[in-house]
């Protein structure tokens, strides 16, 4: 019976010490593309295998988008084989518009004492999740990486695999479609008539912000701010 190889054992513990504080991020995007809290858990698992199978090549650089490119593309090689399966048409992530939901936490950043704002806050936490869950993929991934992980232009654009301007532009049209689908769901709800194009631009700004609520990452924590 031969020893545990040192070297495996300590290249193990350097990945556990990077991969896992990125774990919920993780699970977060997982779960957005994916729309299944199941398929995140497997996908999460493959990816973080796949991590840790081609860890050796990791550079150093920036891990949180190295191994959300790995969930992503872990992601994008299931669906393409389940699309491909179900109908035999190829899969094409520019036009394909999963429906999903999304991970919505309470609003616990609300007023302590305050049921009626907790509750209006809530509501409008809904309204955005599920106007988020109906946008195309290449929209709603950029929207989450973005608004919900802090990641800049440079780390969404190692993840996707697009050109920074490309990821901005995404954003701002995945912004506008955001608010847009918000402004409408408000409007049936409500019975108002169906809303404007430049009600979806002036609701645009007060949107975005409310989307950072719609994650709960596993450890009850928020990251801090992004930079450019």
């Amino acid at each position: 019976m031969t020893d545990a190889d040192p070297s495996g054992a300590a290249a193990s513990g350097r990945f556990e010490a990077l991969a896992l504080p990125h774990l919920d991020a993780a699970y977060n995007l997982a779960r957005w593309l994916s729309g299944s809290a199941s398929d995140a858990d497997d996908i999460v698992q493959e990816a973080y295998l796949r991590a840790l199978r081609f860890f050796d090549g990791f550079r150093g650089e920036n891990a949180r988008a190295w191994l959300l490119a790995i969930v992503r593309n872990t992601w994008l090689t299931e669906w393409r084989r389940r699309s491909d399966a179900a109908d035999g048409t190829p899969f094409d992530e520019s036009t394909h518009g999963l429906h999903g939901e999304g991970h919505l936490p309470g609003w616990d950043d609300a007023a302590p004492g305050d049921p009626e704002m907790l509750a209006v806050r809530r509501d409008e936490c809904a309204l955005v999740r599920d106007a988020l869950a109906t946008l195309p993929v290449v929209y709603r991934e950029v929207l989450v990486l973005r608004e919900m992980e802090d990641m800049s232009y440079r780390e969404i654009e190692t993840i996707v695999g697009v050109p920074a301007g490309t990821v901005m532009s995404r954003l701002a049209r995945g912004r506008q479609m955001l608010a847009a689908a918000v402004l409408a769901a408000r409007a049936t709800r409500g019975g108002q008539e169906t809303p404007t194009s430049g009600d979806a631009r002036s609701t645009s700004a007060q949107v975005t912000p409310l989307a950072r609520h719609t994650r709960l990452p596993l450890d009850g924590t928020r990251r801090g701010g992004r930079d450019e």
